[in-house]
């Protein structure tokens, strides 16, 4: 049995959401099923930590798939090729891009549809391509995975998908955020916010994380309450935007407002661990693993009430309408000022992300490609 895997978002220098799911979820399942031969397709040079085991093999294909003429030539030349070359019996594709021209059984992971929703936050070239070729790959595959029953339902809903094409694998969360003790929690205010507590928000700054409407609130918050609390974006621009950058400029309260880049794992866990808590105002999102993660860390959690957040978050968060300044600036003062909710949303969240792990994500996904390949053999 071989199953050729697009591997093209494990990248050494860093990770962002595609690659940590394929890291978890295929790191998993190679180890897993030592019987089974895989095929790691990456568009660069590798690290081997990436090579799960003895039953991988590694293959490089051109060109690097970072644009969507690349796209097209990698997906429906390179990959096409090699799925013959190496004789695949299946393809997985855990960012959902498939090779079209191909005959063998496919699967994809379609993580949410917001290019549909808010085609105006994502630039022309890489607008016109998902908007184009989403609808095939979920036509083409064989079978998608989906992270959240909302997107399960957008997709069906948005392409015409028949409802048992789709199946839903919840993400997980790494293990390595855990509660921090309380040394190591002033310890992350030395290192992320001058000694202060602070709120964390941790994603892309994409347009759809509405970065903007949390400055505002905080600006908000800041003026109504002269708290000494800060806030900690980490993250790193996945689109230039230059309205985030102009709004910062304007604000009486940027001071407080700390930028830490793109951070590794160890540290990651250390800056989400020491915050008053988790505020995450996207107003689209297929999952949204930070609140797991955050929920993991003990830290309570207020996110948007909007697609996947509230299937995520259950009764462990405090909502808030991500449009609304005023309705984000109240939850930032209640957070900041009531020691009982955040203790009982710190409580409930500990329990609630013991739901979610990599393992079932893996497990689940794996038994899809095992009854993929089951029934073309029969």
């Amino acid at each position: 049995m071989r199953i050729a895997i697009n591997t093209r978002f494990l990248l050494s220098s860093k990770m962002e959401g595609f690659g940590w799911f394929t890291y978890e979820t295929v790191k998993r399942m190679v180890e897993d099923h030592p019987d089974v031969e895989f095929i790691f397709f990456f568009d660069r040079p590798y690290h081997q930590r990436f090579i799960f085991g003895p039953n991988v093999t590694p293959v490089v294909l051109h060109p690097q798939a970072r644009h969507p003429i690349l796209f097209r030539i990698w997906f429906n030349l390179s990959v096409h090729r090699a799925l013959k070359k190496y004789k695949a019996d299946l393809f997985f594709s855990p960012d959902g891009y498939l090779s079209l021209p191909s005959s063998i059984p496919q699967i994809g992971v379609i993580h949410d549809l917001n290019f549909e929703h808010y085609p105006q936050d994502i630039p022309p070239s890489s607008r016109k391509y998902l908007l184009k070729y989403f609808p095939l790959f979920a036509k083409k595959a064989t079978h998608i995975i989906t992270v959240s029953q909302f997107s399960k339902e957008d997709i069906i809903k948005s392409y015409n998908i028949p409802d048992n094409k789709i199946t839903v694998a919840h993400n997980g969360g790494s293990e390595a955020f855990h509660p921090l003790a309380d040394q190591e929690k002033l310890d992350s205010r030395e290192n992320f916010a001058d000694g202060n507590e602070y709120f964390v928000f941790v994603g892309a700054l994409h347009p759809r994380k509405n970065l903007n409407k949390l400055f505002e609130a905080f600006e908000a918050f800041k003026k109504e309450t002269s708290s000494p609390t800060q806030l900690v974006i980490v993250g790193e621009k996945l689109w230039k935007d230059s309205s985030i950058e102009e709004l910062y400029n304007s604000l009486e309260c940027k001071h407080d407002i700390q930028f830490t880049g793109h951070l590794a794992l160890e540290d990651l866990t250390k800056a989400v661990g020491g915050a008053k808590a988790l505020v995450f105002p996207s107003y689209f999102e297929g999952f949204g693993i930070p609140l797991v993660e955050a929920m993991k860390a003990g830290v309570p959690v207020t996110c948007g009430n909007l697609t996947a957040l509230p299937e995520v978050a259950g009764d462990a968060a405090l909502f808030f309408d991500p449009f609304n300044i005023n309705d984000i600036a109240d939850c930032l003062k209640k957070l900041d000022t009531d020691a009982n909710l955040c203790e009982q949303l710190s409580k409930v969240g500990l329990e609630r992300s013991k739901e979610f792990s990599w393992d079932k994500t893996a497990d689940i996904i794996w038994n899809v490609l095992e009854s993929t390949l089951s029934e073309k053999s029969n």
